[in-house]
C-alpha cells in the first residue's frame, strides 16, 4: 500500500533526529503559453544535518529547478519546505534575508556565475556587505581566511575571474557561498563544467569542508558515480517525480526501479576484465508539458506493464530506508 506524505517522512525520520530540512509534497509548475510545464512533481524528502543527498536525473527532469525551489529563489506552485521546522515559503522578506545567511547556492556556471567586473575579494566579500555582516579589515580578514579555506592564495585577491582557471573558479564561488558560515549548501551541478581531474579536487574539496564545518549539501549532478562517492543518500528523479531514494550503497548495488538500473548501467567500471550489461532507453525524454499518463517512465521503461499507462505507480518502501514508486513492487 502506498504512503502518505507525512507517514513518508516519518518513516525517514525514525532512525534519526529531528531532520534540518523537509521537502512535502513540492511542485513547481512554469506557464507556456496556456499549457503548464510541470518541472517539479511532488517531491517528498527530508535532509538531515552533516548528510548529503544526491540528486540524480537525465537533463531536463527538474534537478535544478527542485534546487532553486526549495531555497526559494523560484516560488513553489504547491508544497512546503521547512527549515529547522519552519515553512520558509511563509517568511517575510525580512524573514528570508536572516534564512540566506543560512541557506546557500554554489552555482553551475564558474564562468557566469561570476562578475567579471568584479574582483576576486569583491566576489567572496559581496555576502558580507550585503548582510553587514564585518566591515573595514575585519571583512578583509575573513576574505582571506574563506580563499585560503578553499586552497587559494590571498594574493588572488585583486585579480579578476577570467584570470583564472575553471576549478579556481569555482573555488571562488564556493568560498563566496561559506561567507557567511551557512549550514545548508545547495550545489547545482558544481562540478559538470569542470574537467574531469578538476571535479574530483571540488568534490573533495566539498566533502572536506563539509567534515570541518558541519554543512548539510542537496548536491545535483548527472553522474552517479561522483554522486555515489559525495553522497549518503541518493534521491532519483525522473520527468519532474521520485523514482527511487536509497542510501548510496544499497542504490548504486542493489538499483530497484528500471530507471535507476538504466542509469547505473552507463557508469564505466575502472576494470577492463568486467563488463555489464548496458541498458538503452529507446525514444527521448517526453515533454513536461505532457507527460504520459500513469507513469512518466512507462514510454521508455523495458519493464512496462499495462497497469503502467493507467495508474500513477505509488511511493512505497520496499526496504527499509529504500523507497521506490513502480508497479514492479
Amino acid at each position: 500500500m502506498g504512503l502518505t506524505t507525512n507517514q513518508i517522512l516519518q518513516n525517514q525520520s525514525s532512525t534519526k533526529d529531528t531532520p534540518l530540512l523537509q521537502v512535502k509534497d513540492l511542485r513547481k509548475y512554469f506557464s507556456v503559453g496556456k499549457q503548464q510545464l510541470k518541472a517539479v512533481d511532488g517531491l517528498n524528502f527530508d535532509i538531515y544535518k552533516g548528510e548529503t543527498v544526491g540528486l540524480v536525473g537525465e537533463s531536463g527532469c527538474g534537478k535544478s529547478t527542485a534546487g532553486r525551489t526549495i531555497i526559494r529563489l523560484y516560488e513553489p506552485t504547491e508544497g512546503e519546505v521547512l527549515f529547522e521546522g519552519k515553512n520558509i515559503y511563509k517568511h517575510t522578506p525580512r524573514e528570508m534575508s536572516e534564512l540566506r545567511k543560512n541557506i546557500q547556492l554554489i552555482f553551475q556556471d564558474p564562468y557566469a556565475s561570476l562578475n567579471p567586473r568584479m574582483t576576486i575579494e569583491e566576489v567572496v566579500s559581496e555576502p558580507l556587505v550585503i548582510h553587514g555582516v564585518v566591515k573595514g579589515v575585519a571583512k578583509r580578514k575573513r576574505v582571506e581566511e574563506l580563499v585560503e579555506l578553499v586552497g587559494l592564495s590571498t594574493d588572488h585577491l585583486n585579480r579578476f575571474p577570467h584570470e583564472f582557471s575553471g576549478g579556481q573558479r569555482q573555488r571562488v564561488g564556493i568560498a563566496r557561498a561559506l561567507a557567511l558560515n551557512p549550514k545548508f549548501i545547495v550545489c547545482d551541478e558544481p562540478i559538470s563544467a569542470l574537467d574531469v581531474s578538476i571535479q574530483a579536487q571540488v568534490v573533495n574539496l566539498l566533502k572536506s569542508l563539509q567534515k570541518e564545518m558541519g554543512l548539510t549539501y542537496l548536491f545535483v549532478a548527472h553522474d552517479l558515480s561522483m554522486v555515489k562517492y559525495i553522497s549518503n543518500r541518493i534521491l532519483v528523479m525522473y520527468l519532474g517525480k521520485m523514482m527511487e531514494l536509497a542510501d548510496s550503497e544499497t542504490l548504486c548495488n542493489q538499483p530497484l526501479h528500471p530507471y535507476t538500473q538504466a542509469l547505473l548501467s552507463a557508469v564505466p567500471i575502472p576494470d577492463p576484465t568486467l563488463k555489464r550489461e548496458r541498458i538503452i532507453l529507446k525514444g527521448d525524454v517526453p515533454s513536461p508539458i505532457n507527460p504520459p499518463s500513469g507513469c512518466v517512465f512507462r514510454t521508455r521503461c523495458p519493464k512496462a506493464m499495462d497497469i503502467c499507462a493507467s495508474v500513477v505507480p505509488e511511493w512505497v518502501e520496499q526496504k527499509s530506508g529504500h523507497f521506490v514508486a513502480c508497479h514492479l513492487y
